[in-house]
């Protein structure tokens, strides 16, 4: 059992019994803490009595679809990290899978090592509702009205708190670095999803697009897109000095 594993608590959500016990035994054995569901609604209610710190969430469930749980679990402000399987292997697909609020997508049939794996860089790049503060406090980051606490794991703009996953939050804190600087959508890439996630960069304009809703309600808007380049953060050219 390893430190980082011992602390948190994993939610496998698969309706064929005998995926969800060779999950179930597999991340046991890796020091994982591990409840477990069948359908979609007994997945909620395992999430509203526990609060893992990560959910395995199987797409195809017979009362309903991952998707649709995803949707519900942020429609509820619940924001831990999903990890979606299915057997699914077109790239919409896997777009409307993580724009719905997924973290990552793992198509079957998988290796169970590479389950662990993407639980495990999951977990390493998302805080998690129970993990400890790091030792070193950072204060927060500022760009005009809005302000992104790595700490709190927080959002205001405008004084309001903006809930967003915990996608959506490293990829406002990447562009919140470097305020004004044009980020190239390989490189938001390979920031906000690390080597984990091998995919089409249409992904990161899904995400925008979520954070946008979220971040640019009120004016001045903020995010922008540069065609050709990628995005960046910076207040309209119009009301800077």
């Amino acid at each position: 059992m390893t430190a980082s594993s011992a602390r948190h608590t994993v939610l496998v959500v698969e309706d064929d019994p005998s995926i969800r016990t060779l999950l179930t035994s597999a991340l046991h054995a890796a020091g994982y803490a591990v409840t477990s569901a069948g359908t979609g609604q007994d997945a909620l209610s395992e999430t509203d009595r526990g609060g893992p710190d990560l959910i395995v969430l199987d797409v195809m469930l017979p009362d309903t679809d991952g998707f649709t749980v995803t949707r519900e679990l942020r429609a509820r402000g619940v924001y831990t990290p999903v990890l979606f399987l299915t057997a699914r292997t077109d790239v919409e697909d896997r777009i409307i899978g993580l724009s719905s609020g997924g973290d990552d997508y793992v198509t079957k049939p998988f290796h169970v090592q590479e389950i662990l794996l993407r639980v495990r860089a999951i977990l390493r790049r998302s805080a998690g509702p129970h993990a400890p503060p790091p030792p070193d406090e950072r204060p927060p980051l500022r760009y005009a009205d809005l302000t992104l606490d790595e700490e709190a794991h927080e959002v205001h703009r405008a004084g309001q708190r903006v809930p967003l996953s915990p996608t959506e939050f490293r990829l406002l804190a990447c562009l919140i670095a470097q305020p004004e600087k044009v980020l190239e959508k390989q490189q938001i890439l390979q920031k906000v999803w690390h080597h984990d996630f091998a995919g089409d960069t249409r992904i990161v304009d899904t995400y925008i697009k979520n954070l946008r809703r979220k971040i640019d309600r009120t004016e001045p808007l903020l995010i922008h897109t540069v065609r050709g380049v990628g995005y960046c953060l910076r207040l309209p050219r119009d009301t800077r000095a």
